[in-house]
């Protein structure tokens, strides 16, 4: 049977201002959370009332493959279950994988444009201005294709054993990785 990589990512209803700091990622709130599950062959979008299957999901898959899951989105979902998904859920966070190699973090934007030549759609105050205003449809949308840019980053690494990024000087560069 096939391991079953279950690519996340989740958006949330209020800044870390509007919760009271960085320290407060609990009370952000989940709007929508998306995984793919290489196991399901599919992408499978969570309401804040569906949070729990989301959780559930998460600790059954083979691997849950994601982009500062543990310190954020990890964090987000503390505040719907008692369980402690950064030793629960078998998990590759990307970033932090790719910061113990570089000594300092990369956004996923950086990566997916240098390695794939697509970024993502917009950012997370994108997804809490569409929450205000009612727009789910784009929330689930934008965090879709932030799976899909997840998924397709990691699939690059494990085939080819690096990612490319541009630095802060504008200069190409790759950092070697080892996701097989």
């Amino acid at each position: 049977m096939a391991r079953d990589i279950v690519y996340f990512d989740l958006e949330t209803q209020r800044t870390a201002n509007d919760a009271g700091g960085w320290d407060k990622k609990r009370e952000m709130g989940m709007s929508i959370g998306v995984t793919y599950s290489t196991g399901l062959g599919e992408y499978r979008i969570y309401r804040e009332k569906e949070v729990h299957e989301l959780v559930e999901q998460l600790v059954k898959a083979d691997l849950v493959v994601g982009f500062n899951v543990i310190s954020f989105d990890y964090e987000v979902l503390g505040a719907y279950t008692v369980l402690d998904l950064a030793h629960t859920a078998r998990t590759l966070d990307l970033m932090v994988d790719i910061e113990k190699t570089l000594g300092h973090r990369l956004k996923l934007d950086v990566l997916a444009t240098a390695t794939l030549g697509v970024g993502k759609t917009g950012d997370g105050l994108d997804a809490i201005r569409w929450w205000r205003e009612g727009r789910i449809l784009e929330i689930a949308e934008y965090c879709c294709f932030d799976v899909k840019c997840t998924k397709l980053v990691h699939e690059y690494g494990m085939a080819h054993k690096e990612l490319k990024y541009t630095d802060k000087f504008r200069n190409r560069r790759s950092v070697a990785v080892n996701w097989s």
